[in-house]
């Protein structure tokens, strides 16, 4: 395993009440005394960075274990749904990846518990090496971001997975936290109008008849060695999954709490992308941070995926991005803009590796302070409105502003009539300033406001901006 460096590291477990426990390592010597409750914890002191495998003794009067091959370097939590948990193996170029993965200082956790009604304790996994024979199964967002950490650092790298394909966010914070916050009532009220409004018996009376048919199909198919049709899903089981408040908090990172790391990152909001949902995600994901954080003790950096470009219908995933984008106004935090990596009908885009890199060029930058280049694509900070113009000013402009190629796209421009034009562009230093010769008096500008956007703003590194518009919520 990795331990994380130059901070206290709780070491705890479970002992009969009453029973002493102590723990040596790395020339420490903690002790403790199990609760009523039969819990003991100790912390270390600072670590060291150390690449060189240490053995941890746990011992009472009456029975030792021993934890071998520690290392101490930088511990690093990675959560959320499908896109967290794709592999490797399922991302681009992944025999090129596999033949360059020996990499034995890293090292990577899969909490592999399920969901669950209340807090659990005690976690399921185990530790693997990255290896050419392991890395296969590794989250491929959380190995590619580990990986540019390594090379940098030249520390050990602790990867912690815990994230679970098709869960909305909801489900990845306390329950009883999410209903006492006044921002939530209303998708708290969305969700119970939903639930009444959803006929169970009619839904699995539909299923069954998909299900018997799919049956015939495949019979047939596979009499004439066919390839077999997909087999439908049931919606209730899809409904009751992705209705879940709370239980992979409980079941997941509850388990984790406090094990002593850097930070975490986020890869989510696929599953909140529909209608009802969407709105409010700009109080979900600060809510998830803040919460963490105050479970974890301590303002951990947290970084998210900004949701790539993908052909989806309506707005929802225009106003998830927006959630994203707002988040950002709380500290330690940071965006990996990724409007420029999905695949139109592709919800599971297989560049990963880019995806870990830019989360890797915040964590290097923010996290770690080292002089780079650029950390992110340019994200707006203000607007001004003057006379027929729009001016709008970017952080992140580094290298100065510039199209990907060809002419600036992407920006459309309104009057208070609604009527969204194309916008003509110009850009000056860190602004872009924006007009329409049909739009005499703008009131609002967007950038990118669609599922599939064809804009092209980016800054001097090729980092692409946020999307984003100023008639925001």
């Amino acid at each position: 395993m990795v331990l994380q460096r130059d901070k206290l590291v709780p070491v705890w477990g479970w002992a009969e009440p009453g029973k002493q426990v102590t723990v040596n390592f790395a020339g420490q010597t903690k002790s403790a005394t199990a609760t009523a409750e039969g819990k003991w914890l100790v912390k270390l002191d600072k670590l060291a960075a150390n690449a060189t495998g240490q053995t941890m003794k746990v011992e009472s009067r009456d029975k030792s274990i021993d934890v071998n091959d520690i290392l101490v370097g930088e511990v690093w939590l990675g959560s959320g749904q499908s896109n967290m948990a794709m592999t490797v193996s399922r991302a681009r170029d992944f025999e090129k990846e596999q033949a360059d993965a020996n990499f034995p200082l890293i090292r990577c956790f899969k909490e592999g518990s399920a969901s669950a009604r209340t807090a659990q304790r005690d976690g399921k996994g185990k530790w693997e090496l990255c290896s050419s024979e392991s890395v296969g199964l590794f989250s491929a967002t959380l190995y590619f971001f580990g990986k540019a950490i390594h090379k940098e650092l030249n520390v050990p790298i602790g990867l912690i997975n815990s994230s679970v394909g098709g869960t909305p966010i909801e489900a990845w914070m306390d329950g009883e936290t999410q209903k006492a916050t006044p921002d939530l009532k209303g998708f708290f009220d969305w969700r119970e109008a939903d639930k009444a409004a959803f006929d169970r018996e009619a839904a699995t009376a539909a299923y069954q008849k998909q299900l018997t048919q799919w049956e015939l199909a495949r019979d047939t198919a596979k009499a004439a060695k066919k390839p077999l049709p997909a087999k439908p899903r049931d919606p209730v089981e899809v409904r009751d999954r992705k209705d879940d408040i709370g239980g992979l908090f409980n079941g997941k990172i509850a388990p984790l709490i406090p094990f002593a790391m850097r930070g975490f990152i986020w890869y989510q909001g696929e599953a909140n992308s529909h209608a009802g949902k969407s709105p409010h995600y700009r109080h979900q994901l600060p809510l998830l941070i803040t919460d963490w954080r105050k479970r974890w003790g301590e303002e951990l950096p947290a970084a998210w995926v900004q949701l790539p470009n993908f052909g989806a219908p309506g707005e929802y995933w225009s106003e998830v991005r927006e959630g994203m984008l707002q988040t950002l106004k709380l500290p330690k935090t940071g965006m990996a803009i990724t409007i420029d990596l999905g695949e139109e009908k592709d919800i599971h885009p297989k560049n990963k590796q880019d995806v870990g890199t830019r989360l890797a060029l915040w964590a290097l930058g923010d996290v770690y302070g080292q002089k780079l280049n650029s950390t992110s694509g340019p994200i707006p900070v203000s607007n001004v409105i003057s006379g027929q113009e729009i001016r709008i000013t970017f952080r992140h402009a580094d290298g100065g502003l510039k199209s990907k190629e060809g002419e600036l796209k992407g920006f459309v421009i309104c009057g208070q009539d609604k009527q969204w034009k194309p916008a003509k562009t110009r850009i000056e230093g860190n602004q872009i300033i924006a007009s329409n010769p049909e739009v005499t008096s703008p009131v609002a500008l967007r950038y990118s406001w669609a599922s599939w956007p064809d804009g092209n703003l980016v800054n001097g590194f090729h980092l692409p901006a946020s999307p984003f518009r100023t008639d925001a919520p």
